[in-house]
């Protein structure tokens, strides 16, 4: 692919993931609520996950979906039904205390690296987007150098989106004024990825 393909590309991703979404709401809900190394943790997740998709897209998801178009419809389904379960998670905890900023460790940063990729693989808006829209941008038959570049930029647009929306909304003040909200916000952020979840389910 040529300098000027992949800073379409690198634009369009960076749309994409800044467009309003679950991923998003997630993130921000994570970074004030248990800091900014959960946070990142999380976005590293949600990169990985989209790369998956990525992958997917290059080796020929969009005809698969022609050939088998209930894998479309299942997999949207199911994305939906995960989205509602973390939107339902998020408002029965929304009185739970806030956790002090330290971080979390071991397991737990696995946990979020796991939760962030199973989120983005859920993501019936990643889903349309790289059947249809990403798949326009790709060469006719994209050599191994074209997939690596595709695939660096993918993830680097990812992970810098969501890790900059960590760091902001891990800060004191954000923190703080989360903080003061946290059950109203909670259900709020809860509401909006059940909504999106339910909207997804019935299109």
């Amino acid at each position: 692919m040529t300098a000027a393909a992949l800073l379409t590309l690198a634009g369009l991703q960076a749309l994409i993931a800044m467009s309003p979404g679950p991923a998003g709401v997630l993130c921000i809900k994570t970074a004030a609520a248990d800091g900014a190394r959960a946070g990142v943790a999380l976005a590293l997740g949600l990169a990985l996950g989209i790369i998956v998709w990525a992958i997917a897209a290059i080796g020929g998801l969009s005809l698969l979906f022609e050939v088998a178009p209930y894998l479309q419809t299942a997999f949207r389904i199911i994305g939906a039904a995960f989205l509602i379960w973390i939107g339902l998670m998020l408002w029965r905890n929304a009185d739970a205390p806030m956790p002090e900023a330290r971080g979390v460790r071991g397991r737990s940063v696995l946990g979020m690296i796991r939760l962030g990729m199973v989120t983005n693989l859920a993501n019936p808006k990643a889903l349309a987007y790289f059947a249809a829209i990403f798949t326009g941008f790709l060469p006719t038959e994209p050599g191994a150098l074209d997939a690596v570049l595709i695939l660096g930029t993918v993830f680097a647009v990812e992970l810098a989106w969501y890790t900059a929306l960590a760091l902001v909304f891990s800060r004191p003040g954000p923190r703080r004024a989360y903080g003061r909200a946290k059950a109203w916000l909670d259900r709020v952020f809860g509401a909006i990825i059940m909504a999106l979840g339910a909207r997804i389910a019935t299109p």
